[in-house]
């Protein structure tokens, strides 16, 4: 039997945002981000909130609301230069401090400076980090084999005018295309281009095909499709997770249920 699986709601594309720092230039962002009904993870460092040019500590759980919170390292530091004990506090201190803040789960991350090596990934995995993105660009549209080395499409300079062409016009037979851009709100100030980014989200606002989305949303939707349990003639589908997963079949879309198992 053949399946396309699907983004919820039975769409096929997806698009996501990520932006580092919690500077001011944020504020901006989000409230751009808003106007076109698009949605961004926010990857923070706790100990800089309250400081010139970044957000305040109350404003935090508010800003951002109907966006994703993730952490970014307490300091924003060098993670591969750190000894066991410090690399420890940068990652710990940072979830804790966000989460204290929130009064909700804080999941996901992005490295700071870019660095990382196998020894961090293993800390993440430890205090619960469920991704961490990357700088390394794909330059492609495809699904993440390995979310804690998450590596982007690119980042908002890289002609995204340009590849949200291509990302509207990609052929069928690429299923489950991501189109995920990063980078830093400052940028916007720094550059002059906010007006550049603004015809960006009008450009890749309000389209039926596409799910926008949290890094975190896609991670777990992405896991809980790869989680689903077949029978060996794929006749029956069971879903173990707590989200509903979308298939195509011949006779159209399904939809697994929490917990459900449906029979073809």
């Amino acid at each position: 039997m053949n399946y396309d699986f699907m983004y919820p709601e039975g769409k096929t594309k997806a698009l996501t945002f990520s932006y580092d720092d919690g500077r001011e230039c944020d504020r901006r962002l989000v409230k751009l981000f808003n106007q076109y009904a698009l949605k961004g993870t926010f990857h923070i460092n706790s100990g800089n909130l309250d400081k010139t040019g970044f957000i305040t500590s109350k404003e935090i759980k508010t800003l951002y609301l109907g966006h994703e919170i993730a952490c970014h390292g307490v300091e924003h530091k060098y993670l591969t230069h750190l000894p066991k004990e410090l690399l420890i506090n940068e990652l710990w201190e940072d979830r804790k401090n966000l989460e204290t803040l929130l009064d909700d789960f804080v999941l996901g991350m992005s490295y700071a400076f870019g660095e990382y090596d196998d020894r961090v990934v293993n800390v993440l995995k430890t205090i619960g980090i469920k991704y961490s993105r990357t700088v390394e660009a794909t330059n492609n549209f495809t699904v993440p084999s390995d979310f804690l080395r998450w590596r982007p499409t690119c980042h908002h300079n890289d002609n995204i005018l340009k590849k949200a062409e291509e990302f509207f016009k990609i052929p069928d037979f690429i299923k489950l295309p991501l189109f995920y851009i990063w980078g830093h709100s400052f940028e916007f100030d720094r550059e002059e281009t906010w007006e550049d980014i603004e015809g960006f989200c009008e450009l890749i606002s309000n389209h039926n095909d596409i799910w926008y989305t949290t890094n975190i949303e896609y991670r777990d939707y992405v896991v809980a499709m790869r989680s689903l349990i077949f029978s060996i003639d794929q006749s029956k589908i069971s879903n173990p997770s707590a989200i509903p997963i979308w298939i195509k079949i011949v006779d159209g879309i399904v939809v697994v249920k929490p917990g459900e198992t449906i029979k073809i």
